[in-house]
């Protein structure tokens, strides 16, 4: 083993490229596109058997919404969202269902720091900034709409 620590950056990028591993890019788009299509064929199923039995489209999608995230709640809270996650990758993590499992992971793993300086502190950390960003970005173009709205 060569115990040098004086390489160039060339030669670390060389070590580097030599020493990892490939990325099987067909199987993990093959994967993802198969989980994350399952997610929104489980989706759409509830969606239209609601509408079947007479709710509206409206209480039927927002029913839906609520059933994925309460689905991806607790696949993780059972520890098998995280294994879905690592066959299926952003086919996992881009519907609904990722977002939930954002939130309840850190919720789990600091539970045993208690319910406000582990749950509480911890739980928006990955979901946090989407959050804000998505709150923020509808406030500002609610109000450039409102705007626009009434001076044309």
């Amino acid at each position: 083993m060569n115990t040098n620590l004086n390489i160039s950056n060339s030669e670390y990028d060389d070590l580097i490229s030599k020493k990892a591993q490939k990325s099987p890019m067909l199987k993990n788009i093959f994967f993802a596109f198969v989980v994350g299509g399952l997610i929104c064929m489980i989706g759409q199923f509830i969606n239209d058997t609601l509408q079947h039995y007479g709710i509206s489209k409206e209480n039927a999608s927002t029913f839906t919404s609520i059933s994925l995230i309460f689905l991806g709640a607790f696949l993780t809270s059972i520890n098998l969202y995280s294994r879905l996650g690592k066959v299926a990758g952003a086919g996992s993590t881009i519907p609904i269902t990722g977002f939930s499992n954002s939130i309840v992971a850190p919720a789990i793993e600091f539970k045993s720091e208690g319910y406000v300086l582990g749950i509480g502190a911890n739980m928006f950390k990955v979901a946090g900034p989407v959050l804000v960003y998505g709150i923020t970005s509808t406030v500002i173009l609610g109000f450039v709409y409102y705007i626009f709205h009434y001076m044309i």
